[in-house]
């Protein structure tokens, strides 16, 4: 008699707080070369939005030319997504916010596509602290042109060819805190646990929360010699501090010793929790930002963690007090003067 056999029981998937499972976070298959780093944060970004409980419908994806610019078609499917012309992803972020101030967006962009063809946007949209989660996938090269130096490569640093960068970097996160960005910080693809918590932090943050990742080429940039390569960074990278997230929707208890960390409340009451490490710092204190990042640039380091943060200033959409519904679903009543209003108008006119 043959034996019977169990069938082996098929265990639920897990869900999340809005009942989705993390497959719903999900996008194509990616076409990066196997290895880079801009998969890794792909991956982050579907892992925080899937904790949060996001719905993915409400979120508006953004990009411009590059590696790092097809990024989204990997992440959050269902969400809405466009592929803007080069460096030019914030005008079309600025446009889709005021359109609808109801979307939660997320701009991807590369060190090329913001610190060179698109650094006049890049300005305007860090002053206007626009609510836009604004990533730099950061490879100090141009990976789709053969690698060549990118305005963020460091001085001294070396191409595969042997070629030596003879130029000083832009640093982003330091143009950004001067600009007027609300939320800025920096990170390894490599380093998981404090990229998701930034990241978690970003999507609470009701401000221009911008992250420069650095994410290495494996291609172009992976070498000895180069200062974005994974070797380098992991020997070099100095963190700030020990990031932890707390969403709003959970009471949870931090354990740490008082005086030793520093809570962050965001805009929709979730909390950053900032254990200090080495260094005695204070992410609401700009000199102090400016300061650390010029010493690790003149060391050779990676500074990394959230450098600067103020939940306290407008954001772009509350500055020009608009109506709390969509403006793209306005009916035309609400939006065009009546013909008393237009006569009037002409009449000051005259």
């Amino acid at each position: 008699m043959p034996a019977v056999t169990t069938p082996t029981p098929i265990m639920p998937r897990k869900k999340n707080r809005i009942g989705l499972e993390t497959t719903a976070y999900r996008g194509s298959k990616t076409t990066l070369c196997a290895g880079c780093g801009h998969n890794a944060i792909s991956e982050r970004i579907i892992e925080a939005f899937y904790e949060l409980g996001v719905e993915p419908y409400g979120v508006a994806k953004l990009s411009g030319i590059g590696c790092s610019s097809k990024s989204p078609a990997y992440f959050l499917g269902p969400a809405c997504g466009f592929n803007a012309l080069h460096g030019r992803m914030p005008s079309i972020a600025t446009g889709a916010l005021l359109a609808n101030r109801t979307l939660v967006a997320i701009g991807v962009s590369g060190d090329g596509d913001t610190a060179s063809i698109g650094i006049g946007q890049f300005v305007h949209l860090m002053r206007r602290n626009l609510p836009l989660i604004y990533i730099i996938e950061d490879n100090g090269c141009y990976g789709l042109t053969k690698g060549q130096f990118s305005a963020t490569a460091d001085l001294g640093s070396k191409l595969k060819t042997g070629v030596v960068n003879e130029l000083p970097p832009i640093d982003t996160c330091a143009l950004a805190i001067q600009l007027g960005a609300t939320y800025v910080a920096r990170s390894f693809s490599g380093d998981k646990k404090q990229l998701l918590a930034l990241l978690e932090g970003a999507i609470g943050h009701k401000g221009t929360a911008m992250l420069d990742v650095i994410s290495p080429c494996v291609t172009f940039n992976d070498h000895e010699g180069s200062t974005k390569s994974y070797s380098y960074v992991k020997d070099h990278e100095l963190a700030l501090e020990e990031v932890s997230f707390v969403p709003f929707f959970e009471d949870i208890s931090v354990d740490y010793d008082p005086g030793t960390a520093q809570e962050v409340e965001l805009h929709d009451g979730s909390r950053l929790v900032l254990r200090k490490l080495d260094i005695d710092y204070n992410p609401a204190e700009k000199l102090q930002a400016f300061r650390v990042l010029e010493q690790a640039q003149k060391k050779g380091e990676v500074l990394t963690g959230l450098l600067y943060v103020n939940t306290e200033a407008q954001n772009f959409v509350d500055l020009l007090n608009l109506v709390d519904e969509p403006l793209c679903s306005l009916l035309e009543a609400r939006v065009r003067p009546s013909k008393a209003v237009l006569d009037q108008v002409m009449e000051e006119l005259r």
